[in-house]
């Protein structure tokens, strides 16, 4: 134990004498970490967006007038067992007219028009939904059918995939960003750490030929620079962790605005706290030891 606690002096010692290196290593992996954090962010972000588009997207099949209630539900029941099909929602030619005023309520001229037609120029609306949104194309081709050419008026397909794969484009583009920002973060954060260690041990060379005279092990010279890697780690991560906190306070907001959901990326960083502060913490430690060693390998002749 008393071996412990002088490795804890002898590094915060160090940690002391090269002040303004140790404070320059702390920020360069903050700042590693917050570009780690922006991906995480972003793919929250792409998830969300990614669920809502598919879920406001459908077919529409719109039948004509002169379709009867029995063809439009041959058509439903058809469409309804392919398993693909997760719902179907039918509309009634007065359901349509009603929305369709409705929409058009500060329209006047559309409004006349209508008034002035004797029957209901809408017809039935079949609404589909299904699982995935490549499921779509296959649906549309099944019922593009001779039998039901004259019952269907026109379908209408929101091209789901331009909208899906506009989004993951802009994502990856970002997250590409974001990862090799964290990765210049992590070389330069690399270098200080070896150079601050290089530094500690070139100035403390004499003490560290004094150790060893007086017996120290090489595992005792080394425990004050693995320690530093250690405070590093530590001070890092939490700093990263208050900066993200208020960070998301103040995010969550306009986020809610976009998504129409509260707390969205605080729900998902509470819920999944400690596995992303132990993997960043672990990726950090790891780094800051590799580059210590690295470091006590090339300048400390032991």
């Amino acid at each position: 134990m008393l071996s412990f606690f002088r490795i804890i002096k002898f590094a915060l010692q160090d940690i002391y004498r090269n002040i303004s290196l140790s404070l320059m290593t702390i920020l360069i992996l903050i700042l590693m970490l917050l570009s780690v954090n922006t991906l995480v962010i972003i793919n929250v972000f792409t998830n969300e967006a990614t669920e809502q588009v598919k879920d406001q997207i459908d077919i529409s099949l719109y039948f004509d007038r002169s379709a009867t209630d029995e063809k439009i539900s041959e058509v439903k029941e058809y469409v309804s067992n392919f398993p693909e099909v997760e719902n179907t929602t039918y509309k009634s030619p007065t359901k349509n007219l009603e929305e369709f005023k409705e929409e058009h309520k500060d329209n006047k001229k559309i409004l006349k028009s209508l008034e002035e037609l004797k029957n209901n120029p809408l017809g039935g609306t079949l609404i589909v939904e299904t699982r995935e949104p490549e499921d779509y194309q296959k649906i549309v081709k099944a019922i593009d059918v001779p039998e039901y050419k004259n019952i269907i008026e026109a379908k209408t397909f929101a091209d789901t995939e331009k909208a899906i794969n506009r989004i993951e484009t802009i994502t990856k583009q970002v997250e590409r960003f974001s990862l090799a920002l964290s990765v210049l973060f992590a070389v330069i954060a690399f270098i200080i750490i070896f150079n601050t260690i290089r530094v500690a041990i070139y100035t403390q060379r004499t003490e560290i030929s004094i150790k060893k005279l007086v017996g120290a092990t090489n595992w005792f010279v080394r425990g004050p620079y693995l320690f530093e890697a250690l405070i590093f780690s530590i001070f890092s991560v939490a700093i990263t962790a208050s900066i993200m906190y208020f960070a998301i306070d103040f995010i969550d907001p306009y986020i809610g605005v976009v998504f129409q959901t509260e707390n969205m990326l605080r729900d998902y960083f509470m819920s999944n706290m400690y596995m992303l502060a132990g993997a960043q913490f672990g990726a950090v430690l790891l780094l800051t030891a590799i580059s210590s060693m690295f470091a006590m390998r090339r300048h400390l002749k032991v």
